[in-house]
């Protein structure tokens, strides 16, 4: 399984409002429930007015369409950083899943991971 990683640096946000951000800009994710409206996105895209906000995030996707009958493919990746002790932030998708560490551990976890076979580009 391919891993495409992701070349710039991400910042896990809290918000206020949707109003807060800009939807033009081409790499984001936005989660809202009944308690919060969260917010993925490149650093330098970040809004200004955050609640909450943690830089210094990595990121890289599984690359490809993940069929919906596929079990297992986060839990397995996951499982493999959890045993390196290096803590993730997953992020899916309609087509795949994508998963963002501390910079610190971010060449680590790539090198964990295709040490166990999976192909990084």
């Amino acid at each position: 399984m391919e891993l495409k990683k992701i070349e710039h640096k991400l910042t896990v946000c809290k918000l206020k409002s949707v109003a807060d951000i800009d939807l033009t800009r081409e790499f984001y994710f936005v989660g809202k429930t009944d308690e919060e409206l969260s917010l993925v996105c490149k650093t330098e895209d970040t809004p200004a007015d955050t609640l909450e906000r943690e830089d210094g995030w990595r990121g890289f996707r599984i690359q490809g369409m993940l069929d919906f009958s596929l079990i297992g493919i986060l839990s397995k990746l996951s499982a493999i950083l959890a045993d390196n002790r290096i803590g993730i932030f997953a992020v899916s998708t309609y087509n795949t899943d994508y998963i963002l560490v501390k910079e610190e551990n971010y060449e680590r976890a790539l090198t964990v991971l295709a040490n166990t076979g999976y192909i990084v580009v």
